[in-house]
């Protein structure tokens, strides 16, 4: 079975361990507010985390680091705009993976991911979870695998767009299961659970952290996670590789960019303070609960894994025959 799986990257949390200060050249940076621009609505999973980054950054920083929701097509409103802004350090966008999808599914975009960015630090990443509404009569995955190739074009799977990790990730599950069911996307993750738990489609696999409540409360079923371990949050669910597809780990992994040119001093400043908010418990605890995973990466590293990341994607994107343009 082929092997889903982010390469993610050696986690250096231990803020002792952190590779000496930033030059003099960025010693007073940052004198003013730092705008920290997500490409997604407020309220997302992405948002989420982005937010308790923030906060966490504020407190270290002594700047206030405002977070601004720039969504929309697929996040390249947000990432064009980080993009053409000046680049001194004081516009930053967090990324998910997003920025290596949407090279392989657009063919033109108004920017370069591998040249418009200057890579700062990895954060986290979330795992999925494989979501069923309850009128499907499977309680385990490898029942709703056995009840999908029953009706093969008969079940159809929300996604919070098309192109969107939440699509990917479900479509490299149905890929490897052999099951043939209706992608319907939606403008988010929040209207596609809402349908979903309506009844209006039938299965989605989306992002642990703002699946919980719906778990919770049973207004849908978390049939798998889609990490190579299981999820401290849902601890009873087992994973996809474990169950009807070994090998099976992906998740919703997330970083930290700035504008090309921004001066490396200011670059490695910011890594340093990403990777001491990362380590921090405050962090470490709010990522905890939302069941996300605590990265943390040198920029070269970061630029290596967008690289392989790119690459990675391309490839199943052809697979699943996507294009938006």
């Amino acid at each position: 079975m082929t092997r889903f799986a982010p390469l993610l990257l050696p986690v250096a949390l231990a803020a002792a361990s952190l590779a000496g200060t930033a030059p003099a050249l960025a010693a007073d940076y940052p004198s003013r507010p730092i705008t920290l621009v997500v490409p997604f609505p407020a309220g997302g999973p992405t948002d989420l985390i982005a937010r308790v980054l923030a906060t966490q950054l504020t407190q270290q920083m002594g700047q206030t680091v405002v977070v601004e929701n720039k969504g929309g097509a697929n996040a390249n409103i947000g990432m064009q705009y980080v993009a053409a802004a000046k680049a001194d350090g004081y516009t930053l966008l967090y990324n998910t993976s997003s920025i290596a999808l949407n090279p392989n599914l657009y063919a033109k975009l108004a920017y370069d991911p591998r040249q418009d960015f200057a890579p700062i630090s990895t954060t986290a990443v979330v795992p999925m979870v494989l979501l069923t509404h309850p009128s499907v009569p499977a309680q385990s995955v490898a029942e709703f695998v056995t009840y999908a190739r029953a009706h093969p074009g008969k079940l159809s799977y929300a996604s919070a767009s098309a192109g969107n990790v939440t699509h990917l990730g479900a479509f490299l599950f149905l890929q490897s299961a052999g099951v043939d069911a209706v992608h319907i996307p939606y403008r988010g993750s929040a209207p596609a659970l809402a349908d979903l738990a309506g009844g209006q489609v039938q299965f989605m696999v989306n992002t642990i952290n703002d699946s919980r409540a719906f778990v919770a409360d049973k207004r849908v079923n978390a049939l798998a996670v889609t990490s190579a371990q299981r999820s401290a949050v849902l601890p009873d669910v087992p994973t996809l590789a474990e169950t009807v597809a070994p090998g099976f780990d992906m998740g919703a992994w997330q970083g930290v960019v700035a504008p090309a040119g921004t001066p490396p001093a200011v670059v490695t400043r910011l890594n340093e303070e990403i990777r001491t908010a990362l380590a921090s418990d405050t962090m470490r605890q709010q990522l905890a609960q939302q069941g996300a995973q605590v990265l943390g990466s040198t920029p070269d590293d970061y630029a290596r894994y967008l690289e392989s990341e790119i690459t990675r994607w391309g490839e199943v994107v052809r697979a699943a025959g996507v294009q938006l343009d």
